[in-house]
């Protein structure tokens, strides 16, 4: 069966209330990385309000949400992801587990050094800072792990074609829904994630737990550290080799 039988309307009749709460990782540099261009804490600032000027401004409906839930709205991007096309709106990625978070960032930080020509000479990127945090989220959705959705499994967990869960998620949009869940293409260990379609899925204005690990990448592997806790992932699993 393919995606272009889900119509409006066979996707907004399986559409239920879900709740749960994700996990998303991203770089935690931009502080440090300001710093290293001015000679102290108020140059720095200063450095952070030009910046944030010239940034694309916040929708009035997102301003009380925390930079974490809606930087992933705000920016127009060419480049095409699972479920946003280059021209849709912004998406923001969580997963189920912090595993399987890392997994999915870590996966596209080792393409970024595979595809590299300067940065593949070097063999390795880091140690370097990055946040996990974790959201609640309660919104209309659909589980395309589940039925009938199920069906079309070897579509939605293309490892390299977005093509139709791109096209599926311009029908979920049409319909308004807030998210969608799915199954993790990078984790080996298959883990739950979920795509925020809408800002207002947000359960709460701020993530209810940060912590910093701190993300090595290497040709061969991708390894996460923090306090003692560990997660690896080598770049041979079939879905990461191209």
């Amino acid at each position: 069966m393919s995606s272009i039988t889900w119509t409006r309307r066979a996707v907004a009749s399986k559409a239920t209330p879900l709740s749960l709460a994700a996990w998303r990782a991203v770089e935690a540099q931009h502080v440090a990385s300001t710093m290293r261009l001015v000679d102290g804490v108020e140059e720095q600032q200063l450095l952070e309000e030009i910046l944030e000027a010239n940034k694309p401004p916040v929708p009035a409906e997102n301003r009380k949400l925390h930079y974490l839930l809606f930087t992933p709205f705000r920016y127009p991007s060419p480049h095409g992801s699972r479920f946003r096309a280059p021209d849709d709106p912004g998406v923001l990625y969580g997963a189920d587990e912090r595993r399987t978070a890392c997994a999915e960032v870590g996966y596209w930080r080792w393409r970024f050094l595979s595809d590299s020509a300067g940065l593949s000479q070097l063999g390795s990127i880091g140690p370097v800072a990055h946040t996990l945090f974790r959201a609640s989220i309660d919104s209309k959705g659909v589980d395309l792990r589940q039925r009938p959705f199920v069906r079309d499994r070897k579509l939605w967990t293309d490892p390299i074609i977005y093509a139709h869960t791109q096209a599926f998620a311009k029908v979920a949009r049409d319909v308004e829904l807030g998210l969608i869940r799915y199954q993790s293409v990078r984790d080996p260990a298959a883990g739950g994630c979920v795509a925020v379609l809408r800002t207002d899925a947000f359960r709460a204005g701020r993530p209810t737990t940060e912590q910093t690990w701190f993300l090595t990448v290497t040709h061969e592997a991708v390894t996460w550290q923090r306090d003692g806790e560990y997660f690896e992932f080598a770049a041979t699993l079939p879905t990461w080799v191209r």
